[in-house]
């Protein structure tokens, strides 16, 4: 593992450098795809981005958790989680290297 992190900022340079697109437009690109995504999933719609993969949202609803320190019993509450399933393309190219 490298061990990088691709930033907001990283990726609006890319943008930059492979669109032609300026700094500030390429910045604002990028921060619109990303609130798109984000009001899409809020909305509990599904987001697809083809050979790429799939980000879901999943109702997990309540249970009982264990306090591993004490071994106190404790209730969980329902909440939702961001799910992100590759794509069987974006899985083979992992794979390859």
């Amino acid at each position: 593992m490298s061990g990088v992190t691709i930033t907001r900022a990283d990726l609006a340079e890319a943008v930059y450098r492979e669109v032609g697109l300026s700094r500030n437009e390429s910045s604002s690109l990028v921060e619109t795809l990303l609130d798109e995504m984000s009001e899409a999933l809020i909305k509990g719609d599904n987001v697809k981005i083809s050979s790429f993969g799939s980000f879901t949202i999943r109702e997990k609803g309540e249970r009982v958790g264990r306090n591993p320190k004490t071994g106190i019993e404790v209730p969980i509450l329902p909440r939702k989680v961001l799910v992100f399933r590759a794509s069987h393309v974006l899985k083979d190219r992992i794979n390859k290297g």
